[in-house]
């Protein structure tokens, strides 16, 4: 009973998966979560002493640990607004493992992209049957950079292309530029242009229903 009202430590998992990235020591790691522990009791400013008697090391080992994770930005010496008392912030702690997971966002997201263009440019070289020239290499460059046009959407106007028996990089351009001005940045909205694109009328619903041919649509993912 006496342990249980002494109550319990929570300890993220987030810290414990990422302290080596931050290039936090073992050392260093346990006077951080006694920081952390002392703060959870209220303690906000606990002495090297207090940090020391729980640990098989000095205080002044703590106080070179403290120095050390201050340095590495990862606690903070703050004071209270209206007291000036002093008190151990964790606030950079916090911010630095933000801020490793949004750089693995931004590496996920950018291997990602990476892997698309790639497929895109294999996807083209299929299609034309022959390696893309220097020329052409450049051009779905800007497509992609200049004129950020989503692969998929590249990879519809090709099918587009493809189903028009024109596979030139003039017209997809042309069919890239027409979408851009009507304001198609999805393959949804392309699928929902080729809807009204191909929709027959008049005397065509009828040469259309005597010659039925099978069609493809290239929008279908």
């Amino acid at each position: 009973m006496n342990w249980m009202e002494d109550g319990m430590t929570s300890i993220p998992n987030v810290l414990l998966q990422n302290y080596k990235r931050l290039q936090i020591e073992e050392k260093e790691m346990m006077v951080l979560l006694h920081i952390y522990s002392f703060t959870q009791k209220g303690i906000s400013f606990p002495s090297f002493e207090d940090l020391a008697e729980r640990m098989t090391i000095s205080s002044s080992d703590c106080a070179a640990c403290v120095k050390k994770m201050i340095q590495k930005q990862v606690v903070a010496i703050e004071q209270g607004d209206q007291t000036g008392y002093e008190f151990y912030s964790l606030k950079p702690l916090w911010n630095k493992i933000a801020a490793l997971f949004e750089s693995d966002a931004r590496g996920q997201s950018l291997q990602q992209a990476m892997t698309a263009e790639k497929d895109l440019y294999s996807l083209f070289e299929e299609e034309f049957g022959r390696p893309l020239s220097a020329i052409e290499c450049e051009t779905l460059a800007l497509w992609i950079d200049q004129d950020e046009h989503d692969p998929s959407v590249i990879k519809a106007a090709l099918r587009e292309a493809v189903m028009s028996m024109k596979l030139n990089f003039r017209y997809i351009d042309r069919i890239l530029f027409e979408w851009k001005k009507q304001g198609i940045k999805t393959v949804d909205q392309a699928r929902e242009q080729g809807r009204k694109f191909r929709k027959p009328t008049g005397t065509e619903q009828v040469t259309r229903s005597e010659n039925a041919v099978p069609f493809y649509n290239w929008l279908e993912q």
